[in-house]
């Protein structure tokens, strides 16, 4: 493989504690026990950082995400700090997004334009429903009306916003998700991500699993979230994504077009490419153990190199989550691999009605049935199984 230039930049930085672990989370997120060690772990992230300049420098950061977690535990101080000593360690681009990930059970008045100040230019804020009974059966530290709260800070603080909400809920009706619909967008959100709940493994969840909607009402309720938001303007860009034109989230933008991340902060992954290879890397995981390898210039606690029968696996399972896919020039543009490499597995997927494949206009893009089995068509680009 040969890239003919290297992708997109993005950081990702990841704040591990929140104020209790929902049971539906297989994030590495840490319940707090007492006060964050906010002070630390902002030093750990600048020693982090610095040890991996030789790996970007130079490279302009298209956007940053501060995720977790529950970022939003730290202070606006802290927060400025953070993007200070990436301000001055790393070329931004001009109007590079900088997102925070936030909880309305950590709002307070002020704060979220205290994170403006501090140079944050996007919210996401964790919403999940806006009913009170729901947010109870999947473990929320927040009620309704400190979602709407936070909400309607962020819209008066912020230029552009998202707000996540989850369907498939415990008991969730499709009246109920409707309600949930129609209390997010009456803030005219620039951007809404719906994800569907599911169960993970080593969740509390799994350990004691709750009465889940079916498949066929998940399907209705996934036609009721397309009808509600494109009424009101919303595109779905994306699988789990809807936006009003402009609004779109560049940083995710980034990982689903391949492009590349580093990733800071403890557990965080992070992808790499150079002119011959792609490498991932993965942080220590555990905040502790994470805080004290990273101050002792070793926050990496494993890397390898992507193997070349995996990158179209790797790009397919990213750039096939977008409605409008990708271009043909891209894919080699990429991965540094042939169009060959997946022509004939592309076909399959043509056959089986999961793709279109516009040969004129150079471009790829998942069809309405391939969109719902996504998992399915992401699967076809899996490397073979080695023969014995």
């Amino acid at each position: 493989m040969q890239l003919p230039a290297l992708p997109p930049l993005s950081l990702y930085v990841h704040l591990p504690w929140c104020l209790r672990k929902c049971p539906y989370c297989d994030f590495n997120s840490h319940a707090a026990a007492g006060e964050v060690p906010e002070r630390r772990y902002l030093h750990a992230l600048r020693a982090d950082l610095e040890a991996a300049l030789p790996l970007v420098w130079g490279r302009p950061v298209v956007s940053v995400f501060i995720g977790g977690g529950t970022p939003s535990l730290f202070s606006p101080d802290g927060i400025d700090s953070l993007l200070g000593d990436i301000r001055a360690r790393l070329p931004l681009a001009p109007g590079a997004e900088i997102t925070l990930e936030a909880n309305p059970g950590t709002f307070e008045r002020d704060r979220f334009k205290a994170f403006r100040a501090a140079g944050v230019t996007r919210l996401s804020i964790g919403v999940q429903s806006f009913s009170d009974a729901a947010l109870q059966r999947i473990g929320r530290v927040h009620d309704a009306a400190q979602a709407r709260a936070a909400v309607a800070e962020a819209s008066a603080a912020f230029e552009t916003f998202n707000i996540d909400l989850m369907y498939a809920l415990p008991g969730q009706t499709l009246a109920a998700l409707q309600a949930d619909l129609d209390a997010a967008l009456a803030f005219a959100p620039p951007h809404l991500s719906v994800y569907h709940l599911t169960v993970e493994p080593g969740t509390v969840f799994a350990l004691r699993p709750p009465a889940l909607p079916d498949d066929d009402l998940a399907s209705d309720m996934l036609d009721l979230i397309g009808e509600r938001t494109a009424a009101r303007g919303l595109q779905r860009y994306e699988v789990s994504a809807f936006a009003r034109p402009g609004q779109r989230c560049a940083h995710n933008l980034n990982y689903w077009q391949f492009g590349d991340y580093l990733g800071l902060g403890a557990g965080a992954h992070g992808k790499l490419s150079f002119p011959h290879r792609v490498v991932r890397q993965v942080r220590w995981r555990e905040p502790a153990a994470y805080m004290d390898n990273a101050l002792a210039g070793k926050a990496v606690s494993n890397e390898h190199e992507v193997p070349r029968s995996e990158l179209p696996f790797e790009f397919m399972l990213n750039a096939l989550r977008l409605r409008e896919g990708f271009e043909r020039a891209h894919f080699t543009g990429r991965t540094g691999l042939p169009w060959s490499s997946v022509q004939d597995t592309l076909a399959q997927a043509v056959q089986r009605g999961l793709v279109e494949d516009d040969v004129a206009a150079g471009r790829v893009r998942p069809t309405a049935r391939g969109f719902d089995f996504l998992s399915d068509l992401q699967a076809l680009f899996l490397p073979a199984a080695p023969t014995r």
